[in-house]
């Protein structure tokens, strides 16, 4: 019963990852959900996760660990004299090493850059991504880099690298489905981190003033 269990609602995870990348969270039903995998039985959902904000903190974290842990990994073989790209590499490899390992069609890049958006999934956003292995790490690496740039400026730059490599790879991974693609996702990884190092260091020329930190968390 236990694996059946398991398979079950690994089912049910992919269908609504799928249905949440290609028409939006709020668009989808739970019943829709049980209907994609081909049960007739309309309460899957809610017996598999308890409610809505479960089911979707269970595809937010979903793979969190494995990546948390290959960012660890290259952290932990980070020189102390590595430069921004090197420091950038930390963040954006794990995110696109485990986006290319993905069995095809896959939808998670779409899934999250839907669900970003979404009033209904703040809390449970915030609340998955509270402790997010690695980045205070990363973001002091950086702040040593870029030591001539406010830490508010830096903090806003970061999150803006996240939510642009967001929208970047779920670009990518549609394009893929559809086979119009260039390149592939190692082209994609170094394109950003290229991207992000030019995006960190660039000069500030105004005052940040109107600068809050992020109300909605990076998810890679």
């Amino acid at each position: 019963m236990g694996h059946h269990g398991d398979k079950a609602r690994e089912a049910l995870l992919d269908a609504a990852e799928e249905l949440f990348a290609i028409h939006g969270v709020d668009a989808v039903s739970n019943r829709k959900i049980a209907e994609h995998v081909g049960t007739h039985n309309h309460s899957a959902v809610a017996y598999h996760f308890g409610n809505r904000d479960e089911l979707i903190r269970a595809l937010l974290e979903r793979h969190l660990h494995s990546m948390q842990g290959r960012r660890n990994e290259l952290l932990a073989d980070l020189p102390e004299d590595a430069g921004l790209r090197e420091v950038i590499a930390c963040r954006i490899l794990p995110w696109v090493e485990q986006l290319a390992a993905m069995p095809q069609p896959s939808w998670r890049a779409q899934f999250l850059y839907q669900v970003r958006s979404v009033p209904s999934a703040a809390k449970v956003l915030a609340s998955s991504f509270e402790t997010n292995d690695g980045f205070d790490e990363l973001f002091l690496r950086m702040r040593d880099s870029l030591s001539n740039i406010s830490q508010p400026i830096l903090r806003a730059r970061a999150s803006v690298l996240g939510h642009l490599a967001l929208g970047i790879c779920a670009e990518f991974e549609a394009a893929l489905q559809a086979g119009t693609q260039h390149g592939n996702w190692t082209s994609v990884g170094y394109f950003l981190i290229d991207a992000g190092a030019g995006m960190l260091a660039a000069p500030v020329t105004h005052s940040e003033d109107f600068l809050s930190p992020p109300t909605i968390p990076s998810l890679i």
